[in-house]
């Protein structure tokens, strides 16, 4: 295979059919070797964390792909790490999409003087650029129009989806006695008929996952669907 693309914690390949295949590494976001997905570097690698984030992510689109949810996935080989998707075109340089049904993390850094950390939200969605220089900022729908990254059509697209994704995930973790604090997704537009796609990955290293009151931490994650 041909490498396109090395990222953080996947590397994007071509095949010899000429299809887009994601290689998920071992390498996880965080710093000083403790794992954050707010973090924009690696900060630490783990053995068997690629099986275990492809191993959910194949899960949960297989999910969406079923409930007729548009996204880039195709097939995956979960031993080999690689999972065949979409060619896709991201919007600007790349944009996260968030939705958060709890007060925590950066929301309430931001916002603690409104809200007690830890309170419900309402599937509260929020985009932030990528960009690692500037610290991933948040922008809304006006600028990203403004800046001709996403046209109010599409974010408006992008947010439903968001939210219908996310209550689909949440769901699904309320079967198994746990609940979803936030997730950060990824969208991009097909590139052979223009439909916008969730792109990337959805595991535990995209999500605050809680159960009784106690951070589930993102590599525990796969115990509670699948038996090991």
């Amino acid at each position: 295979m041909d490498l396109i693309y090395k990222g953080k914690t996947k590397d994007v390949y071509k095949d010899e059919e000429g299809a887009t295949v994601l290689y998920f590494k071992d390498d996880m976001t965080g710093k000083d070797g403790v794992f954050d997905p707010g973090e924009n570097q690696v900060g630490l690698t783990v053995e068997g964390s690629g099986i275990v984030g492809l191993e959910m992510t194949t899960y949960f689109f297989e999910k969406l792909n079923a409930a007729g949810i548009p996204t880039h996935f195709i097939s995956s080989v979960v031993d080999n790490r690689l999972m065949k998707v979409k060619k896709v075109s991201v919007f600007g340089k790349g944009l996260e999409v968030i939705c958060r049904f709890k007060a925590v993390g950066s929301f309430y850094r931001r916002y603690g003087a409104y809200v007690k950390e830890g309170e419900s939200l309402p599937a509260y969605v929020e985009v932030t650029l990528k960009d690692d220089e500037r610290q991933d900022p948040v922008i809304n729908k006006s600028a990203l129009d403004a800046l001709n990254i996403l046209d109010t059509e599409s974010y408006d697209e992008i947010s439903a989806l968001t939210v219908r994704i996310s209550q689909l995930i949440k769901d699904e973790l309320s079967k198994k006695g746990l609940d979803l604090y936030d997730i950060k997704l990824e969208f991009g537009r097909d590139e052979e008929t223009g439909e916008i796609l969730l792109i990337d990955e959805i595991s535990g290293g995209n999500m605050r996952v809680y159960k009784d009151g106690n951070y589930i931490e993102p590599l525990k994650l796969n115990e509670y669907f699948f038996d090991k």
